[in-house]
């Protein structure tokens, strides 16, 4: 019994072996094209995008990001900071403002919802719906209407703009450090 073990042990710790290395773990480099200078390499890995990144954002496939480090999310309530928020949820990906309106027209009154697709900064990464609310003379009596698609193209148009300028900062910013 006593050999039987050994030789489960003999055949684990083989497969273990050709497991490891099969699996590219190590890889032989060629002395010629790398250079000697620890600092050359390490400048030239972060060049290339290569390192070590605790929160890897390619793998972080349906995690959230923090709020601060979404351009998207800032250029959105950049764009709509003049409009009180009544609900704003970073996780579910929503910015629903209050009913807005100038002093000169209180019968006319405006509400935007911008729901988060994605987070990556292109054109389908939001949904955005501009409703109009229409009262007469103070009362009760108010009519509902979608806006017009030129005015949600446009403001999709400013946030997009925004949300790129503030990626170009961040990749900026990480750069130098």
């Amino acid at each position: 019994m006593n050999t039987f073990l050994k030789y489960i042990n003999l055949i684990l710790i083989i497969s273990t072996l050709f497991t490891i290395t099969g699996c590219g773990i190590y890889k032989p480099v060629d002395a010629r094209k790398v250079s000697t200078n620890v600092n050359e390499r390490a400048a030239k890995n972060i060049e290339e995008g290569r390192g070590y990144k605790l929160f890897d954002d390619r793998r972080m496939n349906g995690a959230f990001q923090f709020a601060n480090s979404n351009g998207l999310w800032r250029a959105s309530l950049d764009t709509i900071d003049f409009m009180p928020l009544s609900s704003v949820n970073y996780s579910g990906g929503v910015i629903i403002t209050d009913w807005y309106s100038e002093n000169n027209s209180p019968n006319e009154s405006v509400k935007i919802s911008i729901r988060f697709l994605t987070n990556e900064v292109r054109s389908d990464a939001l949904d955005i719906k501009i409703f109009n609310r229409v009262c007469e003379d103070n009362s009760f009596n108010c009519k509902y209407v979608d806006s017009s698609d030129d005015l949600i193209a446009e403001l999709k148009k400013e946030i997009l703009k925004k949300a790129t300028l503030y990626n170009e900062q961040d990749i900026e910013k990480n750069k130098k450090k």
